[in-house]
């Protein structure tokens, strides 16, 4: 009798075309640890995901390894240095050569190329639409000549390049007529002729950051005459006066975002102006600026279409807020829309936020430094702001655990908050925030209550947790590093500085494989060889902030390792804080 044998099991990929297996490798652009994983299941996947891999960040520029990663990626579109702070011109000649394909490129954390380098790349990568200049404090006119050249070139940042002056801007302007995005941040050398240029030339521009620059109200009327600017930064320029902003009455009504952040001399009817002309303003900045009074809240009334708006660090009046009260209570289409607001550092108190409570949509609160809020006034946010995911109670000493019990019970959605130096918070607060499964960024530093078993309940009910601030939490031991090593895969930065925390509780952190950022100051149980386990065990390291006593203690060899790697050291003479009462410093010295 004769028994036919089974076929084996087929492999379900081999039943998929290679495009729809592209188009899975593509979805997976956010999580490059599946990417390697997939790449690694067989030789055809290893083939295609080099094929369709878009985006490159080396942690180092070792010419051998940096050539053998562009020869196994040919068709790369971005690349970005940040990990990298030493880039040469011998690596750009490289990357200019090995991927035509360019399209852009970030060196805001490189130094050590020239104006070569940048030619290179220039010149060889024809179709490069975006780079990031910033912090190239080296960087001069020349170097915006050569700039000048990437005639497709749609996005620039030239951030804190101080060398720069309104020639080298021209050159940019008359060369690259397609820009739709340029930052000058801090270019201090430029001025109301280099701005006047890009809007003489640039008709595409969209987006203009001038923070900081020498520039007056001359500049402005040619500024706001271009068609499809959407975002304007002004923060700090404060040659701008009244007669700047009158100029916005007719001509700002394309304007989406408008950011006048440290601007001081800004009165109401200068904002009044602004507000005739802005009927499309959806986002406004005064931060560090003017007063919040009645006459300046009457002027906001007016902006229906208003999402976000930032009044941190504004001084806030007691008729201010009577007016933004009845501005909410009877003008609810004001304030439907709005999505963010930043009132740091003001007199606000339960009343305000029962009225801030009526923006159902509101998604970031920040209430740093706000002496006069309690937990009642939290029951209403909580109540009425569900879709809240940052919130900031920094230095907010009314805030307590009933406090933030009600807003882990009302807001699902949070990923952000920041409860540091309230000495009310303990552990309660934590077992409350571990019901916040989105929950990413966690700043507790100096809430001396809390301890591990608080942080424990974090880490296994917030597995997306990726920052974490423990500094001063001297109740922290080595007991929550063990628990954060198994439960928060997705860590990436954490403070962990004046913690009960030794060799072990650092070498456990070693086997996170995202951890990119750590300081670790005044740990009194860290010993020099722990510490160097602890830095060769590391697998992803980016950045480590260390007191500068451990510099001459760890080998040379180690630093030379790390920094190979990408790892930059940052060390610190800060002295140890004496301002604890004596329980607490018994406690941190371990007596």
């Amino acid at each position: 009798m004769n028994i036919k044998k089974s076929k084996p099991l087929t492999n379900p990929f081999d039943l998929l075309s290679q495009e729809l297996i592209i188009t899975i490798i593509t979805h997976l652009t956010n999580d490059p640890f599946t990417q390697k994983s997939l790449s690694q299941t067989c030789k055809a996947f290893h083939f295609l995901e080099s094929q369709t891999r878009k985006t490159l960040k080396p942690a180092t520029s070792t010419s051998p390894l940096l050539t053998k990663t562009l020869k196994r990626y040919p068709f790369i579109s971005h690349i970005d240095f940040s990990l990298m702070p030493r880039v040469t011109d011998q690596t750009l000649t490289l990357i200019s050569s090995s991927s035509p394909t360019l399209h852009s490129i970030n060196l805001s954390k490189s130094k050590f190329y020239t104006t070569k380098g940048l030619s290179s790349l220039v010149t060889n990568c024809a179709n490069l639409k975006e780079l990031d200049l910033s912090n190239g404090v080296n960087l001069g006119d020349v170097a915006a000549s050569v700039i000048g050249q990437a005639r497709n070139l749609e996005k620039l940042w030239l951030s804190r390049c101080k060398l720069v002056t309104d020639i080298g801007i021209g050159c940019v302007a008359v060369g690259c007529r397609k820009l739709k995005l340029l930052c000058l941040r801090w270019c201090l050398c430029v001025g109301d002729l280099g701005v006047g240029l890009v809007a003489l030339k640039c008709k595409e521009i969209q987006s203009l950051d001038f923070s900081y620059l020498p520039i007056t109200e001359k500049c402005l009327p040619s500024i706001l005459q271009l068609p499809n600017l959407e975002d304007l930064v002004l923060e700090g320029c404060t040659g701008i006066d009244y007669d700047g902003l009158v100029t916005l009455k007719t001509r700002g009504t394309l304007l989406k975002r408008l950011d006048l952040s440290h601007c001081q001399d800004i009165s109401p009817i200068g904002l009044s102006s602004l507000t005739n002309g802005a009927e499309s303003l959806q986002q406004l900045s005064l931060a560090n600026g003017p007063a919040l009074t009645a006459d300046l809240a009457k002027c906001l009334q007016t902006l229906t279409g208003l999402q976000l708006i930032k009044l941190d660090s504004c001084p806030v009046t007691t008729c201010g807020l009577r007016e933004i009260s009845k501005w909410q209570a009877k003008l609810k289409e004001c304030c439907k829309y709005l999505e963010e607001l930043d009132v740091t550092d003001n007199e606000i108190d339960d009343e305000g936020l029962k009225y801030i409570s009526r923006c159902s949509r509101l998604a970031s609160l920040k209430l740093g430094i706000c002496l006069n809020i309690t937990d009642k006034g939290l029951w209403h946010i909580g109540l009425g702001c569900s879709k809240l995911k940052e919130l900031d109670f920094y230095r907010s000493p009314g805030v307590t655990d009933v406090g933030i019990e009600a807003i882990s019970q009302g807001c699902p959605l949070l990923e952000m908050i920041n409860i540091s130096y309230n000495e009310k918070i303990t552990d309660a607060s934590l077992m409350s925030l571990s019901k916040c499964v989105r929950l990413k960024v966690l700043e507790i530093r100096g809430c001396p209550f809390v301890s591990s078993q608080g942080l424990a309940a974090i880490a296994s009910g917030c597995r997306q947790l990726s920052v974490l601030d423990i500094k001063k939490c001297f109740n922290i031991n080595d007991q929550g590093m063990l628990t954060l090593s198994q439960y928060s895969p997705n860590l990436k930065q954490i403070n962990m500085s004046y913690c009960q925390v030794t060799d072990m509780g650092l070498l456990a952190l070693t086997s996170l494989n995202r951890l990119q950022n750590m300081t670790i100051l005044h740990l009194a149980g860290l010993t020099p060889n722990g510490l160097v386990a602890a830095l060769l065990a590391s697998k992803g390291l980016a950045k480590m902030k260390l007191h500068v006593h451990f510099k001459p203690l760890i080998p040379l060899s180690v630093i030379d390792h790390m920094e190979a790697s990408g790892c930059v050291f940052q060390w610190r003479n800060k002295p140890l804080e004496m301002n604890m009462d004596s329980e607490r410093w018994k406690q941190f010295m371990g007596k």
